[in-house]
């Protein structure tokens, strides 16, 4: 099964640069899980409010750019593919810990959804 990790920074003010040992752990993390066979894709996200959104309400599509900023923002995504959602959950487990760990103060969550179809 894969699943999507969203990771979302919920501080209200930006908390600047990711402290050095956060980004090393995060590194070997992602090189384990690597290695493992179970990570299939990360990165970051912009913020929204250089996103876009298209939607169709009431039979009519609308188009528009830059978005709101919402909070918690988004911040970076993983795909793992895993055996069950304990297993996906013991790897954002893995990585809370490594901001409890580095980045004292930091708040934020991980949003964990089965993706569903082909890969």
């Amino acid at each position: 099964m894969r699943f999507m990790m969203i990771v979302r920074d919920g501080n209200t003010e930006p908390k600047g640069v990711p402290p050095v040992g956060l980004l090393q752990g995060i590194g070997a993390l992602g090189q384990e899980a690597g290695q493992a066979g179970v990570l299939v894709a990360t990165g970051g996200l912009a913020p929204a409010t250089s996103g876009a959104r298209v939607r169709l309400s009431g039979g009519k599509i609308a188009a528009q750019k830059s978005l709101s900023p919402v909070m918690p923002e988004p911040a970076a995504y993983a795909i793992y593919e895993l055996p069950s959602i304990d297993e996906a959950m013991d790897w954002a487990e893995r990585f809370m810990r490594l901001y409890q760990q580095h980045w004292p103060g930091w708040e934020g969550d991980i949003e964990i959804r089965q993706i569903f179809g082909q890969g």
